[in-house]
């Protein structure tokens, strides 16, 4: 039974280091306690003045804001619709004029040989005789 004194001393101890460190705890809490408030005050005075003023804003020009996606919608919509008959009008026009062009190169073409024909029958006609004629 002589180690039941060295027991209650270092249970003694151990309950005083326990204390200690409870009353650290409670310290530093009150020290982070403090620090929020601080925080939280200074959030009051000069964050939710700015939300406010903010929030009236949003609520003022809201009206005006959807007025303008509606109007940019509606000129969007007009925007899409000219575009479209632009876009039918140059296609029309370049199918036009590949037709022009093709019959312009079949008009050529024509022209073409009834000249290299004319060629021809006045070569028979006219030259071929001529020669026979020197020869």
């Amino acid at each position: 039974m002589d180690y039941l004194p060295i027991f209650i001393a270092v249970t003694a101890a151990a309950v005083v280091i326990q204390a200690g460190i409870l009353v650290a705890l409670y310290l530093a809490v009150r020290q982070t306690s403090a620090r929020m408030e601080a925080l939280a005050a200074e959030v009051t005075t000069k964050v939710l003045p700015t939300a406010e003023i903010v929030h009236s804003m949003l609520l003022e020009y809201r009206p005006l804001l959807q007025n303008i996606v509606t109007n940019v919608s509606d000129s969007s919509t007009k925007v899409r619709a000219q575009i479209e008959r632009l876009d039918a009008t140059v296609a029309d026009a370049i199918d036009r004029t590949r037709l022009q062009v093709i019959r312009a190169d079949e008009l050529l073409h024509r022209t073409l040989d009834r000249v290299e024909n004319t060629t021809n029958l006045v070569h028979k006609t006219v030259v071929s005789p001529v020669r026979h004629l020197q020869d």
